[in-house]
């Protein structure tokens, strides 16, 4: 009760103050112009961010937390919103960028908040020196993840409302009521934020957004799945298979065509649905779909036996595939899969 209770103020104070930030960012000249790779036509304002991260911090000081990680979780968050809104104002070069964002990154290593352990097979292995840069590469990955799927008006916000009910689902299992409360605070700032930030949007996250959403994912995945086996290293990943997707297969097509893997372009997963012919909202609810069979998948897996995991992680696998070659997005018109799936159909009578 008392967690309901903390996800209607989060989401009543989100969706009072949202209003209010579209009416700063337009005053003081926080709006995102459209550019040839952008998806909008007018000037939108980008402080959704700043928005959802307001709400989100008054509500979890409310709740008064007795575990001290709520501290890095707000104070690296706040150092990724504002490096964010840097580069929506100025667009930083990306090293520049990324060099921001190790800086929050240090914030939970600095509290202890690392990967250090992984028990594969019942034998553990400690990562001893390496658990910083583990912990960078693992953070900085979910980070950029979340930041590049933000394409679509509603994309991110709903992908990230998705993981997080996941993360909190199995920390429910594990009886961490911390992780569990600070996952379902920031989805009620989010669902304040969404039918502004849903087709058509009246503000967008902004990179200070969409990076400051990956970090606190990140550092909830950390301390939510403190003393990770091997397998459930994974669950985060899987929770957040589209942004992964999405992320990897960018890198890999950037690879074959011989350009920067930082370099942006307009043939992202969201993109590539649209090429496909579906409206704005279709494409939206299309990987709000996916996303949510990557988060279930990421649930039952936990539960499962190893065996059942083995299952469910072959049939992930496989629809990844599918999504892959469905909207060529690694750039490549091989299509393996869907033309063994099209023979078979078409021996049917």
């Amino acid at each position: 009760m008392h967690t309901f209770l903390l996800l209607c103020i989060s989401f009543a104070i989100s969706l009072i103050l949202v209003p209010i930030f579209i009416r700063l960012a337009k005053k003081f000249g926080f709006v995102d112009y459209p550019n040839y790779r952008k998806v909008h036509t007018v000037p939108m304002p980008y402080l959704g961010g700043v928005a959802i991260l307001v709400s989100f911090t008054i509500v979890t000081l409310f709740s008064q937390p007795a575990e001290m990680e709520y501290k890095p979780i707000i104070i690296g968050a706040a150092i990724l919103c504002f490096v964010g809104l840097v580069d929506d104002k100025y667009d930083l070069k990306p090293m520049v960028k990324f060099i921001g964002q190790l800086v929050a990154i240090g914030v939970p290593i600095y509290y202890g908040i690392i990967i250090d352990t992984i028990t594969p097979f019942g034998i553990e292995i400690n990562f001893g020196v390496l658990s910083v840069l583990v912990t960078v590469i693992w953070m900085a990955a979910i980070i950029n993840a979340i930041n590049l799927i933000d394409g679509l008006d509603g994309l991110a916000t709903g992908v990230v409302i998705i993981a997080l009910a996941s993360i909190a689902v199995i920390t429910i299992f594990q009886s961490n009521i911390f992780v569990m409360m600070i996952c379902i605070i920031l989805i009620g700032s989010l669902l304040g934020f969404l039918p502004y930030n849903f087709h058509p949007a009246k503000i967008f996250l902004g990179d200070n957004g969409s990076m400051m959403l990956g970090y606190i994912v990140g550092v909830l995945s950390i301390i939510g799945f403190k003393n990770i086996t091997f397998i459930s290293l994974f669950f985060p990943i899987i929770i957040l298979g589209v942004p992964f997707i999405d992320m990897f297969f960018a890198v890999i097509r950037r690879f074959r065509e011989g350009v920067s893997v930082m370099r942006a372009d307009k043939n992202h997963l969201h993109h590539r649905i649209r090429h496909l012919g579906f409206s704005h909202r279709e494409s939206v609810v299309l990987i709000y779909f996916i996303a949510l069979l990557f988060a279930i998948g990421g649930v039952v897996m936990y539960l499962a036996t190893v065996p059942g995991a083995i299952i469910i992680g072959a049939m992930l696998l496989l629809t990844t595939n599918l999504v892959v070659e469905a909207t060529n997005l690694i750039g490549s018109n091989k299509r393996p899969l869907l033309n063994f799936f099209k023979k078979i159909f078409d021996r049917i009578p």
